[in-house]
């Protein structure tokens, strides 16, 4: 799961980037409002950790212009205004949880893990479109028309966790090169036009009327096909 941390204190980006790793999560650190705003809009991440308090653009405003760009991005607003008052803005504004500090690192974990259960919008772990369902334990595709499942390789599978829980949305090869390899990766865009090559034989082999359409100087998206 692939985390931005938004946070403009050194120690306690350090500290909370260390716990997160810990915890086998991806984190990208920002340390000012704008360049965490320009991060949040790439649509790339799973949840997004936000400071109130940052220069260049405050985490309110951060929260309202991401969900002003139809960004549904789970966001955990963490600040050390504690005030009934703040704390209802904070929610107004578009985050969905908000943390006061000082906290206890396990509220923390504890609080992400609740939202990413949200997110998903399963209880048991799995991601539907159309005919298709992921089954996050087994890393598998099955077909619910026909019975048939395989198992997907770890691209494979991220790339149709994050074309389902943005369906109805075109990502460009930039998108999906940032949230699969990351922005450490060395990967270039074609490697995510052969892992789509990979994912469509997939859903062929179970038989899925759900298809993977490349848009023409755009990107993909996920159609169902019933004709």
């Amino acid at each position: 799961m692939k985390l931005l941390l938004i946070e403009d204190e050194t120690r306690m980006a350090q500290a909370l980037t260390e716990i997160l790793r810990q915890e086998h999560y991806e984190v990208d650190h920002c340390g000012n409002g704008l360049a965490g705003l320009d991060a949040a809009e790439s649509n790339i991440y799973d949840i997004i950790i936000l400071d109130l308090m940052l220069p260049g653009k405050n985490g309110f405003d951060i929260a309202r212009e991401v969900r002003k760009s139809g960004i549904r991005t789970p966001i955990l607003m963490l600040t050390a205004k504690s005030g009934l008052d703040d704390k209802v803005l904070g929610l107004d504004s578009g985050a969905d949880d908000y943390l006061t500090k000082p906290f206890m690192a396990r509220e923390l974990l504890a609080r992400l893990r609740a939202l990413a259960r949200r997110n998903i919008n399963s209880t048991d772990g799995s991601l539907s479109f159309a005919d298709i369902s992921l089954d996050s334990g087994a890393s598998s595709l099955s077909c619910t028309a026909t019975g048939q499942s395989v198992r997907l390789s770890e691209k494979e599978y991220r790339i149709l966790e994050y074309l389902i829980a943005n369906q109805g949305q075109i990502l460009s090869r930039e998108q999906l090169a940032l949230k699969i390899w990351g922005y450490e990766s060395e990967a270039e865009y074609n490697n995510v036009e052969v892992y789509m090559s990979f994912t469509r034989k997939k859903l062929a082999f179970v038989e899925s009327k759900t298809a993977i359409k490349a848009v023409r100087g755009i990107g993909y998206e996920l159609r169902w096909e019933d004709v």
